[in-house]
């Protein structure tokens, strides 16, 4: 049975993720920065006894130490899917509230990479070898001409796709696969906080095309890849 692991599993995107997962006969387990609050995540875990349910801040690295520990087992594909928006309000030209910077930038771009140096000894023992991280759009550079604002959350994107671009380089000669993976736009908490009015995917047809990909990696330097195997522009 491989294993995944996933951060940010309470909802949207990561829950449906851990659900297909589940379903799939994975190994999952699930992290959620507020475990008591995780209702529909503890209804999936009802059903499958192969997901667990971990608490998981992944912007404190202490508990990402600790969460090492407790799971020292093989890892087949880690999947660094939690992120955080920030308040759309205060990363536009009109105000840039540095204390939000520096937790967007932790916790979309840093937390990653921590969670990679932790796990590293696992995901190289496991049969699949893959990290992988969830990224936007919203950090093609190409892309942004005529739609600002949102400046931390691009930037904090585009700064983990570098940042999984250089791990694949440091990592290619263990066999360690890493992915760029972008879902779409959907219909989750953090889109509807973004302001977006326009249609949006539902979540399981996006997951279900992330974990496609997930699958179909192939160790090359990584590219921004859509749910639908589409290349976004760098």
């Amino acid at each position: 049975m491989p294993t995944v692991l996933i951060t940010g599993a309470n909802r949207g995107i990561g829950l449906e993720l851990a659900r297909q997962y589940a379903a799939a006969d994975w190994r999952v387990i699930a992290t959620a920065r507020d475990v008591a609050g995780a209702s529909e995540l503890a209804a999936i875990q009802a059903q499958h006894t192969n997901l667990t349910i971990d608490a998981l801040d992944v912007t404190d690295n202490g508990a990402i130490a600790a969460l090492a520990r407790k799971h020292s087992g093989p890892l087949d594909v880690l999947l660094n899917n939690a992120g955080w928006l920030g308040d759309p309000q205060k990363q536009g030209i009109g105000e840039l509230d540095a204390g939000i910077f520096e937790q967007v930038m932790r916790t979309n771009a840093y937390a990653p990479l921590a969670l990679a140096r932790a796990f590293l000894p696992q995901v190289t023992a496991s049969a699949q070898k893959k990290i992988v991280v969830i990224t936007s759009g919203l950090s093609s550079l190409t892309n942004t001409r005529n739609f600002g604002s949102l400046y931390f959350y691009r930037m904090s994107k585009s700064a983990a796709n570098m940042a999984m671009r250089a791990l694949q380089a440091d990592l290619r000669a263990k066999g360690i696969q890493v992915g760029i993976l972008a879902p779409g736009v959907v219909d989750t908490r953090l889109l509807r906080q973004s302001g977006w009015t326009g249609e949006a995917l539902d979540t399981e047809t996006s997951a279900a095309g992330v974990i496609r990909n997930i699958a179909n990696l192939t160790g090359q330097d990584p590219t921004i890849q859509l749910y639908n195997g589409e290349i976004v522009p760098w």
